[in-house]
């Protein structure tokens, strides 16, 4: 079953611009001004994804220099993917059983 802080977790990776800063990172480590280029993204606005990712656990950060690149921590991302297998699996036992709650 999902918790609250799966539910905060799916809150942060909902949005489109960072989904596809997720989907970026998946593939390569970049810094900011890469992510600028591949997403088209304001610095503003792309740095304060970025610290929402950050906070939540999806990504960290390594300074070189005067830039700071971000790597995508993938056990969060299995996490989830994990605790969707279990729902998944869940429901197929559900369907399979044809559980139905008695209407009153």
């Amino acid at each position: 079953m999902l918790t609250s802080v799966d539910t905060d977790l799916l809150r942060v990776l909902a949005d489109p611009l960072r989904l596809q800063i997720v989907t970026l990172l998946a593939k390569e480590t970049l810094c900011t001004t890469h992510l600028i280029e591949e997403t088209g993204a304001k610095q503003t606005n792309l740095s304060n994804h970025l610290k929402v990712l950050r906070e939540a656990g999806v990504v960290e950060t390594e300074p070189c220099g005067r830039f700071t690149y971000y790597r995508l921590k993938p056990d969060v991302i299995a996490s989830l993917a994990g605790q969707f297998a279990d729902l998944a699996e869940t429901a197929r036992a559900t369907a399979e059983n044809s559980v139905k709650r008695s209407c009153p």
